[in-house]
């Protein structure tokens, strides 16, 4: 192939786009709403943070002030994590928006996390919230196909293909001169977006610095120009293999109805059937059944604290729990959270393993569609997606832990076996152990893990590329100019 002729024909492909006044419309349409995609979620992320930041430091501060009290009553007290969003949530909102933002942690309970942007609005939430990249993913493609589903079929409706075949050019040229001219003409969307984004990104006030986000940013964008280079060339491959214009709007048209609502719903359809997972009351039914099978720390008779009392005892040569060198209702709400958090932890275990195996079936559709392809690396380096979610999830129930145990452990220390409850004068310590008790926080995916997380859909883009270009290179020789 002759670059010189691939130039030729990219450049008069990308002016005839610019040579139609509706397109100019559709382009400046287009850039109007990704400034209002951006700036949107953009504001709803600082509103956010604004309101992590102030009621962080509200709940530290309640926390911290509590007076001298019983641990165990503190462990009860307990405390509020707050969801922080990752600094490029606001380019792709992914599945943020029916996530939950914050959840109460106490001892000897895992609560849910709640206050969704989905739960607390209005029914329209459910059609999606609007991003940038969404529209690069779902709208831009149907912008490109508009553009070049005349690309060749028109030319050869006109005789201007049989034109350029006499005159010495190859179909693979053509074709990827045709696919270049769509690419750049999409690229006068793209580089604005990203431009903007990227400048959003340097004024938006996070504890990440530039140099930890750049790698994940460059790496979305890669993606998404490798996205748009597909979506070109398979535009200009059904044109090329089209009778008519006619027809190869409505197999491009068809083709995006197929990657964009028929082939994730299907394979969402599928992993539920295949990996079907219990509903929440289910969940909460199975723990609790499982739990009283081994035993209730606060019930004095339950066989399996009564064997542990005997065995302390014993082990100690006294007569009495009072005899004890350490606290012993300290010591049974200890063992009794280790249970209760290992037995939530199986189970919590098991379902994610489910949730994981119904995504795994969607993300091996990307070998078939781009678009989940996409949405998927779009979703992870944006920090929007479900694994996202589970490292806040995971930080939040080991604090959790850590508080109940440490709270344990001061009744354990401090607390004496004499104390008739937790309002006697002996049964207090020092607010300085709540003050000294760690702030609070979580940490994103590193860019290793995103990347380890979408390997499998950056593949899929690989192979759409390579194997359209080997349509080209094997297939054209078959494609008529008249």
């Amino acid at each position: 192939m002759r670059i010189a002729q691939i130039k030729l024909i990219s450049s008069l492909s990308y002016r005839s786009i610019f040579r139609v006044p509706v397109n100019c419309w559709l382009i400046g349409a287009f850039m109007i709403l990704i400034i209002i995609a951006l700036g949107s979620s953009y504001l709803s992320n600082l509103h956010h943070q604004h309101n992590v930041n102030h009621y962080s430091e509200e709940v530290r501060d309640r926390w911290e002030n509590n007076p001298d009290k019983h641990p165990h009553r503190m462990a009860h007290y307990g405390y509020v994590a707050f969801r922080t969003k990752h600094p490029l949530s606001f380019f792709d909102n992914g599945i943020d928006s029916y996530l939950g933002n914050a959840v109460f942690l106490e001892a000897h309970r895992q609560n849910s996390v709640n206050f969704s942007q989905a739960s607390l609005s209005t029914g329209l939430m459910k059609f999606g919230a609007l991003s940038a990249g969404l529209l690069l993913q779902l709208l831009l493609p149907l912008l490109i196909f508009f553009w070049g589903y005349a690309s060749i079929s028109g030319e050869r409706e006109k005789g201007v293909l049989k034109l350029f075949l006499t005159q010495g050019a190859h179909w693979q040229e053509i074709i990827l001169g045709k696919t270049l001219g769509l690419f750049l003409g999409s690229l006068t969307v793209v580089f604005p977006a990203f431009i903007l984004t990227f400048i959003l990104l340097l004024l938006y006030p996070h504890h990440l610095s530039l140099p930890s986000i750049a790698p994940s940013f460059s790496c979305l964008t890669l993606c998404y120009l490798a996205y748009l280079f597909i979506v070109s060339f398979l535009a200009v491959w059904v044109s090329a293999k089209s009778a008519s214009s006619k027809t190869s709007l409505i197999k491009l048209i068809g083709c995006w109805l197929f990657f964009t609502l028929i082939i994730p719903k299907i394979s969402q359809v599928a992993g539920q059937f295949l990996y079907p997972t219990p509903s929440k009351i289910e969940f909460d039914t199975l723990v609790e059944q499982e739990l009283l099978k081994q035993g209730d720390s606060h019930n004095p008779d339950d066989p399996h604290f009564k064997a542990l009392k005997d065995s302390l005892l014993l082990a100690h040569g006294v007569s009495s729990t009072k005899e004890l060198p350490f606290n012993y209702s300290g010591y049974l709400m200890k063992e009794g959270e280790k249970l209760s958090t290992e037995t939530y932890r199986k189970h919590k275990a098991e379902l994610i393993s489910l949730y994981q195996k119904q995504s795994k079936v969607v993300h091996y559709t990307a070998m078939l569609n781009p678009y989940i392809a996409i949405k998927n690396i779009s979703m992870v380096l944006s920090g929007t997606d479900f694994g996202s979610y589970q490292v806040f999830n995971e930080a939040a129930e080991n604090y959790r832990y850590n508080l109940a145990q440490t709270m344990n452990d001061l009744q354990i220390e401090h607390i004496s076996n004499t104390v008739k409850s937790s309002a006697d004068k002996n049964a207090v310590i020092s607010q300085q152990y709540w003050i000294d008790f760690p702030k609070f926080q979580h940490n994103f995916l590193s860019v290793k893990e995103m990347i380890k997380s979408i390997k499998w859909s950056i593949g899929a883009l690989m192979m759409w590329l390579i194997i359209l270009m080997l349509a080209t290179v094997y297939f054209s020789k078959n494609l008529k100019a008249i």
